[in-house]
């Protein structure tokens, strides 16, 4: 074959400058015939059947080269040189080099169309193999060998590379593994265990927080020698841990668990929006902290000896107002109602107003639900603010009233008020508050009628006396009592089916309301309190009422009976615990008149007489002996010569007074106590 230009090419040369052998059959570097030494073939081995080329036989053009292929005897020898390959081309007129012999016979090659496969002369199989089989079976023999010694040496210990909490136990008996285990794990059970949730660190103590180690259940995790050789081989460059078992105080741990919680918890902060100083301000949500306290628990009893931090799971406690609510409720509200002052125009000019530093007293934000704020106006605060500004421009209504000054009742007409509708004027706060124009509304003004009108007092039906009743023979400080007292009460109606408190329509009877010390009645001895003296009121209005026909609610008797008092008929008072109550049970109204002097009180009650009342009082019965108390000298000790206790009754018979039919009759018993017989020693 030529080189693209046509021209032959040069004649191959031997490494060592020799000419190269013109026929090179094609061997295997390093194969060497069967059973011949490398230099020479086996003396009585056949030659070789000479290969049968089948080519194409050369057509009749001068230029068709043919290459004869030489067949090499299988006694010849192999030449050492580099192979000519097959495919290679034989210079047909090779130039000779100075010096060298000319060549006997020039061959002229044949070029074939396919060039030949190369002869290859084939090695058996079972001499290739014979060393490295030999080597191979070294190797596992010397591996068994050091597997037997490995397992017979480690025999009934602790599988090598075995650590429990970073202890080394591998490769020791199960006595010694126990013993080592317990001198370096059993101090950490006194050592701080640092913890973590989230952000904040602390230390546990594991044996104060109930933990303790299961050293059976911790070395029965460690199990027996591996068979398996490659488990073997690795546990020399690696390690096992082994979890340590612990056994817990539930109790202990959870309280544990409680004290860490105390510190890393964190309650959430709810987005709001806060008006303060006429200012107004939002205040971001953050996200609250939870110890996750079970989860906490199970996760230091598990790693607890780890020796590094143990994190405590921790859970969020969300927010329901976002960072967006709050920026809209902020600009579309709080900022528009913090620009002006809110003025209410009333009569006459006089106006009334909300300042900015007043603002966050209306407004304030609650969540919605839906992570924003919804405004929350307080009418109530506003009306507190307004009211007293524009008090001047109104007429407060007022009763009608019956006056008994020319001696007979008489009929005071009432006065129709002129009022602010509050409600009514501050219904658009919520549109002054988001103005930022005008921010100014007209005051409402309406019609209040009074309580009792001139109408409904001349309906009452109070025209007479209908039962009144007197006591006297009280000191001066019961009597400055019993006259301020006398004169709330003067007046006051009772209409139709309505129940009198006395307590109630009286109020507080302390120093405050100008009422003095006096005598009481405390423990069924004599003593001291201010506003002493009102039972004597109370036991005059009780009897007036009582002949009046009035219905008997609530009253309490003394404990002990006082003489200037009708037996059986006589009320005691003390405020804010007994009370005098009766119930109007007629058609028309009843009006109290009291009358006081120095040293008597009278109580009238007027109406339109329906009944007669009469009262008959039953013998003493059951006389009690009085006891002697002996107290010390002072104050605080009343003398006192005592009297004998007894059981009375009194029966109340009402009967019609236009056909004097009975109408009831009803006694009632009272045991009163003896007086004591007190001596100040």
């Amino acid at each position: 074959m030529s080189d693209a230009d046509g021209s032959p090419p040069e004649k191959n040369n031997g490494v060592d400058g020799s000419e190269a052998p013109e026929f090179s059959p094609s061997v295997p570097e390093g194969s060497v015939p069967d059973q011949a030494e490398p230099d020479q073939a086996e003396p009585d081995q056949a030659t070789p059947e000479e290969p049968v080329l089948d080519e194409p036989a050369p057509d009749e053009s001068a230029n068709e080269i043919t290459t004869v292929i030489p067949v090499v005897p299988a006694n010849s020898e192999i030449p050492t040189g580099p192979a000519v390959p097959a495919t290679a081309a034989v210079p047909t007129h090779a130039e000779v080099p100075a010096g060298a012999a000319e060549p006997t016979q020039q061959f002229e090659p044949v070029l074939p169309a396919v060039a030949p496969e190369p002869v290859a002369v084939d090695q058996p199989a079972s001499k290739k193999w014979v060393k490295p089989a030999l080597i191979v079976g070294g190797i596992f023999a010397v591996a068994v060998l050091a597997y037997g010694v490995d397992v017979f040496t480690s025999s009934g210990n602790t599988p090598r590379g075995t650590q429990v909490a970073g202890i080394d136990i591998g490769n020791r008996s199960p006595a010694d593994a126990e013993t080592v285990l317990r001198a370096e794990l059993a101090p950490k059970l006194v050592e701080p265990v640092p913890v973590r949730a989230d952000d904040v660190e602390s230390t546990i103590i594991p044996a104060s927080a109930g933990i303790d180690v299961d050293w059976s259940a911790t070395l029965a995790g460690v199990n027996e020698q591996p068979l398996n050789p490659i488990t073997r081989i690795t546990s020399f460059f690696s390690s096992r841990e082994v979890p340590v078992v612990s056994t817990v105080d539930q109790a202990a741990l959870d309280a544990s668990m409680t004290v860490v919680a105390a510190t890393s918890d964190r309650a959430p902060v709810e987005g709001a929006v806060v008006i303060s100083g006429g200012e107004a301000s939002g205040v971001s949500p953050v996200v609250g902290r939870a110890l996750d306290l079970p989860g906490a628990a199970a996760t230091f009893s598990d790693e607890w000896s780890s020796g590094d931090v143990v994190d405590l799971p921790v859970e969020d406690t969300p927010v329901t107002v976002t960072q967006a609510g709050v920026d809209r409720a902020l600009q579309d509200v709080a900022q528009p109602a913090v620009s002006g002052e809110v003025v209410v125009n009333g009569r006459d000019g006089k106006e009334a107003t909300i300042g900015v530093d007043q603002i966050g007293e209306i407004l304030t934000f609650a969540p919605d639900g839906s992570g924003g704020l919804a405004p929350q106006y307080n009418t109530e605060a506003a009306v507190k603010i307004l009211a007293p500004q524009l008090v001047s421009t109104e007429v407060a209504p007022k009763d009608a009233s019956i006056t008994l000054a020319g001696g007979a009742p008489t009929v005071v007409p009432g006065v129709v008020g002129d009022l602010i509708n509050w409600p009514e004027t501050v219904k658009d706060l919520p549109v002054l508050l988001a103005s930022t124009g005008s921010r100014a509304t007209p005051a409402v003004y309406a019609a209040v009628p009074p309580a009792l009108t001139t109408e409904g007092a001349e309906a009452l039906g109070i025209k007479e006396v209908i039962g009144e009743f007197t006591t006297g023979g009280f000191e001066y400080a019961s009597g400055v009592n019993i006259a301020l007292a006398a004169s709330v009460l003067d007046g006051a109606i009772v209409k139709p089916g309505e129940t009198f408190s006395f307590n109630e329509y009286t109020g507080p009877r302390g120093a405050a309301q100008g009422y003095v010390e006096s005598g009481i009645i405390n423990n069924g001895r004599p003593d001291k309190a201010v506003g002493g003296g009102i039972s004597q009121l109370a036991t005059t209005l009780y009897n007036a009422t009582y002949f009046a026909g009035m219905e008997d609610v609530a009253h309490t008797e003394h404990s002990y009976y006082i003489s200037r008092y009708p037996e059986a008929r006589e009320a005691t008072i003390f405020d804010g615990a007994i009370d005098l109550q009766f119930r109007n049970p007629s058609k028309t109204g009843v009006m109290i008149q009291t009358i006081t002097t120095s040293s008597n009180v009278t109580v009238k009650i007027w109406g339109t007489k329906a009944v007669d009342v009469e009262s008959i009082t039953g013998p003493r019965t059951s006389p009690t002996t009085p006891d002697t108390v002996v107290l010390p000298k002072g104050d605080g000790c009343i003398a006192s010569s005592g009297a004998p206790g007894f059981t009375a009754s009194d029966t109340r018979v009402i009967t019609d007074h236009a056909t004097g039919a009975e109408i009831s009759s009803n006694t009632r018993t009272v045991k009163y106590d003896p007086v004591p017989i007190v001596k100040c020693e």
